[in-house]
């Protein structure tokens, strides 16, 4: 693993800031005084990891499960999850693919009705091993899940992931799991990368566990010196420096070989500095453009595999860093270095934290929807109805809530004409995450930023309810928010409940909206009915009209 970066008079100051409050010292014997001091100390496991996994012989227990699965003749394994339970799976089937000869990795983190039939209809039900990951064993979205898997797959191919002694366990246990495998209550899910909840699903893909646990360790070892070889902190001070200087929007670039990445570390960095005010927002899936297309307040990270990176990727880069820009280029020499960066990364965001002096392992503002969200369902079950508000106006498929203005293209232009300097346009998409849609949003991200200069992210809801929707209530009230919700075509019942899939999915994107809006935050609601990718083009265009001039 390469890292290369400029020097920049800030990091070099912040690095010396750091060292001198032994911050690296520290953050390895685990003093919860380099942060807020409230309990950071229970929450860093994850440094053990990669000698947890060799010591206490994860490897040659996970590979094994593995033969078995795949000498039965399983062809697919759906991973259940969400946030740091879904992400590194995702990371890993994107990044590996299938494997020659054992099963395709699905990931299923999606309540929405489309999501779950499009997912039904591929797979075999009686060639299927589903893995279902919840750390706490209660998360809604997991347990709901899998009660419909339930329906057509046997317990008996059911893995569960969870911490020892969860509701998650009791379950597994009662039904009769093929197996139940502990992860760790002293690591959280979005650093447990380099846990059961992703060597589990990487063993089961046919990925070779020991050498990503064998990078994981080597890049342990780097992340202890004291020195400028140290990749996690050089990383982590580029990161809080920038930061602090106002630059805080974390421009992830991500090369073919490892593109979904940037996703992974969304959700890590933004949950964890989200809060208190401040944040370090990742933009991601965004395409580089000119220098000129963006703010001041960007900072730039690419990630590649060597070979990754073009001519013109190389120029814009070049470009960015002669404007001044910070640009960090963090470069791997294959993609089994992967089980290395997911270790960096986690030790850069614990510094960045530190830097920022915010607690970098709670997400205090993810239980606000999950209880607006309880609230709605309890509604549900009585039988009463969660939508209730009349909308602004209506155009076509388009239903628009929240504003004043008559039309589309002006209440596109009233909400975005709100942005202003440091601000982040938000896009939260409650939809069936295919690459149709995906292609239509990052449209509009780019959109966005070429016609204001503004930074634009993207999240596909529920999962950035567990990801960036921290940040978005935790941080500065710099977001301009877009949510976008869905009526579908079929829905889907929840087993022993009265209520179905796409309600479930609206309370949650209702029980987000009524947060973000009691949290001041500038909110747009636009409900999209019939098929979702010529709604969604409707409103790529309309938002075109509404950012001429």
């Amino acid at each position: 693993m390469r890292l290369e970066c400029a020097p920049l008079a800030a990091t070099w100051a912040a690095e010396h800031a750091f060292l001198k409050v032994d911050g690296l010292t520290r953050l390895w014997a685990r003093d919860a005084t380099l942060w807020t001091n409230h309990g950071e100390d229970h929450w860093l496991g994850w440094l053990d990891l990669p000698e947890r996994a060799e010591t206490e012989g994860w490897v040659p227990r996970l590979t094994a499960l593995a033969e078995a699965v795949r000498a039965e003749g399983t062809e697919h394994v759906v991973v259940v999850g969400m946030g740091g339970s879904s992400l590194c799976p995702e990371v890993l089937a994107t990044t590996f693919r299938r494997q020659p000869g054992w099963p395709e990795l699905l990931v299923l983190d999606s309540t929405h009705p489309d999501a779950i039939a499009r997912l039904e209809a591929r797979i075999d039900a009686g060639k299927t091993i589903v893995v279902v990951q919840s750390k706490s064993g209660s998360t809604l979205e997991p347990n709901l899940l899998l009660a419909r898997l339930l329906e057509r797959i046997p317990a008996s191919q059911c893995i569960a992931v969870t911490d020892p002694g969860s509701s998650m366990e009791t379950r597994a246990r009662s039904l009769g799991f093929r197996e139940v495998i502990h992860g760790m209550p002293s690591v959280g899910g979005r650093f447990s990368a380099l846990s059961p909840f992703g060597l589990v699903p990487a063993a089961l893909m046919g990925l070779d566990v020991g050498r990503l646990v064998a990078a994981a360790k080597a890049a342990a070892m780097a992340c202890r010196a004291e020195s400028g070889q140290n990749p996690g902190l050089a990383l982590g001070l580029f990161l809080g420096a920038n930061a602090l200087l106002g630059r805080d929007k974390l421009t992830l670039s991500c090369g073919p070989s490892v593109r979904r990445f940037g996703a992974w570390i969304e959700q890590l960095v933004a949950e964890s500095t989200g809060k208190d005010g401040r944040v370090i927002l990742p933009i991601e899936g965004e395409p580089l453009a000119a220098p000129d297309a963006y703010g001041e307040d960007r900072m730039f990270v690419r990630i590649s595999v060597d070979g990754d990176d073009t001519s013109d990727v190389r120029r814009s880069l070049d470009a960015l860093e002669d404007t001044g820009a910070p640009v960090l280029r963090l470069v791997l020499r294959d993609a089994w270095e992967l089980g290395g960066l997911f270790f960096v990364w986690e030790v850069a965001t614990a510094v960045a934290g530190a830097l920022l002096g915010v607690n970098p392992f709670d997400q205090p503002d993810v239980e606000a929807s999950k209880l607006k969200t309880r609230t709605l369902t309890g509604a549900l079950q009585r039988g009463e109805p969660v939508d209730v508000d009349v909308p602004s106006f209506t155009s076509g498929e388009l239903a628009v809530y929240g504003t004043a203005a008559g039309d589309l293209e002006s209440a596109l232009r009233a909400h975005l004409g709100t942005l202003g300097a440091g601000d982040a346009a938000i896009l939260l998409a409650y939809l069936p995450m295919t690459v149709e849609h995906e292609l239509i949003l990052h449209r509009m991200q780019s959109l966005i930023r070429d016609r204001t200069r503004a930074a634009a992210s993207v999240g596909f809801g529920p999962r950035f309810l567990h990801s960036t929707g921290q940040a978005h209530k935790g941080g500065p009230n710099h977001g301009v928010f877009i949510v976008l919700t869905h009526t579908p075509a079929g829905d889907l019942p929840v087993p022993g409940e009265p209520f179905t899939f796409g309600q479930i999915a609206l309370a949650q994107a209702l029980g987000d909206t009524a947060v973000l809006t009691e949290r001041g935050r500038r909110v747009l609601r636009v409900h999209l009915t019939g098929e979702p990718g010529a709604a969604l083009a409707r409103l790529h265009g309309a938002l075109a009209v509404a950012l001429v001039g």
